[in-house]
């Protein structure tokens, strides 16, 4: 079973922070996962909310705000907030990257810094994966980039799944712990894709879904279930 570092390490270091995502490497994470957002000034940045207001020390809309004015905020510890092309040198070669895309228009340009990063060699296609509940946002990036693989998310019962896979030649189905069961894990197996869980933190929680054999689980405590 994969076990991926929920927006780092989080559990015990700022969440999306340089150092969260260290954390998790040296702990012996092989995938890292990541959110991002456009700023004003036209940067991907990494950060989960909408807003600023409860991972820094600041108030207002990402979108709102220049990339300087972003990476003047405390996101905790006196880390700042990052940039995905910070990430990228971070991380290279280190560990694989599931990017959530969150930010109104984030597909193209996140697409943009993926082909940079592998055309210049430091990259190759199946080092990332692609995931967001905005299907829509996957559908334009599964057309810039569609040998990046596609983790399709849904917070609640995977309803039509099949069909929106098969467009964007998807290889996961990423399910809530709250809304998956033994049989919907078979179908979607029997379906040819795997069956990622997020968040799983505790021991009660990694053993229901090793029993029902998903394919991989996001933890805010990598730690916890790296072997």
């Amino acid at each position: 079973m994969l076990v991926i570092a929920h927006r780092g390490a989080s559990g015990t270091q700022p969440e999306n922070t340089l150092v969260s995502f260290r954390k998790a490497i040296e702990l012996g994470a092989e995938m890292i996962e990541l959110d991002d957002h456009l700023c004003k000034t036209g940067e991907l940045v990494v950060i989960h909310d909408y807003s600023v207001n409860r991972t820094t020390n600041g108030n207002g809309f990402v979108s709102h705000k220049t990339l300087n004015e972003l990476q003047s905020l405390d996101a905790g510890n006196g880390e700042k907030i990052p940039t995905l092309h910070e990430i990228f040198e971070l991380v290279s070669g280190k560990a694989k990257i599931n990017i959530e895309l969150k930010g109104k228009h984030v597909a193209t340009e996140t697409a943009t810094l993926i082909m940079a990063a592998i055309q210049e060699k430091k990259w190759k296609a199946e080092d990332f994966v692609i995931s967001s509940f905005h299907h829509r946002q996957l559908s334009e990036f599964h057309a810039l980039i569609p040998d990046v693989p596609i983790g399709i998310l849904y917070k609640r019962h995977p309803n039509g799944y099949q069909k929106l896979a098969h467009k964007l030649n998807a290889s996961s189905i990423n399910l809530s712990i709250n809304h998956v069961n033994a049989n919907l894990v078979e179908e979607i197996h029997q379906n040819g894709l795997q069956v990622w869980i997020y968040t799983v933190n505790s021991e009660e929680e990694f053993e229901k879904v090793k029993a029902m054999s998903v394919d991989a689980i996001f933890t805010n405590f990598p730690e916890r279930f790296i072997s």
